[in-house]
């Protein structure tokens, strides 16, 4: 086994990984490795040819191999080493890496500070116990955004797609482009669990038709997908009787929702929270693992690759400080919890002197969809420490609210604070 070491070691070269590493060096890390299995790096990014992407951290309308592309150029321009084609097998305490690939074969990779970026996946059929054969013909969304994006590969003329996330909305409009006829999106809750914004410019605008509180409750076929049979659903999502609808299509697309990839962090001993399914972190994406930092999707499943981005350079930044300084001290900390109507809350902790010196951004999802004006507040010692009026919120929509400086002082002796959204 071959043995080499660096100051920081990236997991992933997605738009958190690229940011992290650039910042990493930027902020005075010496060597810092990016370690990717795919063979080119920026992670998703290269199969998303829309645009969206980088409106907020350019100022431009990217597509995402353009984004991917500006970040893995600025990560070289600052030093990093991206070695592509390279698989983690397994994280150690140290931090330490073990990898394999065909450029270093089998190697150990310690480190002054860890970065996990791995992203997330796909919610795949077999967690929908949907009933029926395995007939080809069932893909997740992203999956086919790759076979039509990338290897130029149509997986069927006429498609249902069950669910309406972001990836299955694009899609929608991608194939409905292609030639392709979509006979329908069928989503079990009764909004839409993807963006406003790709509603109308993916769906509304294209014209396909959504039906909302349904499901596919039937696959048919046997070599390959022939029908697929829908039902509606009551409020507590079990299938009505006598709603059934089949709809002919020979491809079922699944986009059911995205699962933060953390084996490797169970593997370092990172806790999980099982809310979110990614680490626990404190401000400055630090796990519960000395040295070792999360970014991005690995944390909390976000709708904006800004928003990752973003949480990347805390990451990046904060990792290069441990590498040079090793454990430090941040002083006390306050828990953050979820209160009514929020899912949950990232970063989990904030520490004290941290937010005395500079802001916090707390992100929060919440459970439900309130169309009319409401306040996200921070409440703690049971007085209101942050308010702020929103518009409406939901569930696929991010929410942020900033503790400044001045907030400090009013955390001394608080044990816990509270987010809540309400009326």
């Amino acid at each position: 086994m071959r043995h080499m070491a660096c100051d920081v070691l990236v997991i992933g070269s997605g738009p958190a990984g690229l940011a992290a590493a650039a910042q990493a060096r930027r902020s005075g890390a010496g060597c810092v490795l990016v370690i990717e299995r795919s063979p080119e790096p920026g992670g998703i990014l290269p199969q998303c040819i829309h645009n969206g992407f980088g409106v907020r951290v350019f100022g431009s309308d990217l597509t995402g191999p353009e984004y991917a592309g500006r970040w893995a150029e600025d990560a070289l321009a600052a030093g990093a080493e991206i070695v592509t084609d390279t698989m983690v097998l397994a994280v150690e305490p140290g931090p330490a890496a073990v990898a394999v690939g065909p450029k270093g074969g089998l190697t150990r990779i310690t480190a002054g500070a860890l970065v996990l970026a791995m992203g997330c996946r796909e919610r795949p059929r077999g967690a929908l116990a949907i009933p029926g054969s395995r007939p080809a013909g069932v893909y997740t969304a992203g999956t086919a955004q790759r076979l039509v994006n990338v290897e130029g590969y149509m997986p069927g003329s006429r498609f249902a797609i069950l669910g309406s996330g972001d990836i299955g909305m694009i899609m929608a409009r991608r194939l409905t482009i292609e030639g392709a006829q979509v006979v329908g999106m069928f989503e079990i809750l009764p909004y839409i669990s993807g963006l406003r914004r790709n509603l109308v410019q993916c769906v509304r605008d294209f014209d396909i038709p959504l039906h909302l509180c349904t499901t596919v409750t039937e696959v048919v076929g046997s070599e390959r997908v022939e029908a697929v049979v829908t039902s509606q659903v009551d409020d507590r999502w079990r299938p009505i009787p006598g709603t059934e609808r089949a709809w002919p299509c020979d491809t079922l697309l699944l986009s059911v929702g995205l699962i933060p990839e953390n084996e490797l962090s169970r593997m370092a001993g990172v806790a999980i929270d099982p809310v979110t399914g990614g680490p626990i972190v404190d401000e400055r994406m630090a796990t519960s693992v000395p040295g070792v930092f999360a970014a991005g999707n690995v944390v909390h499943v976000y709708d904006l690759v800004d928003d990752v981005t973003e949480s990347a350079l805390r990451a990046g930044r904060f990792a290069a400080a441990y590498a040079r300084q090793g454990e430090d001290a941040p002083g006390r900390r306050v828990r953050v919890v979820a209160g009514a109507n929020v899912h949950h809350v990232v970063p989990h902790h904030v520490h004290l002197d941290r937010l005395a010196e500079e802001a916090i951004p707390l992100q929060l999802r919440v459970r439900e969809p309130v169309e009319e004006a409401v306040r996200a507040q921070v409440r703690a010692g049971g007085k209101v420490l942050l308010s702020r009026r929103q518009r409406y919120v939901r569930p696929s929509e991010m929410v942020t609210l900033t503790l400044e400086p001045q907030h400090a002082t009013a955390l001394d002796g608080v044990e816990a604070i509270e987010v809540v959204v309400v009326a």
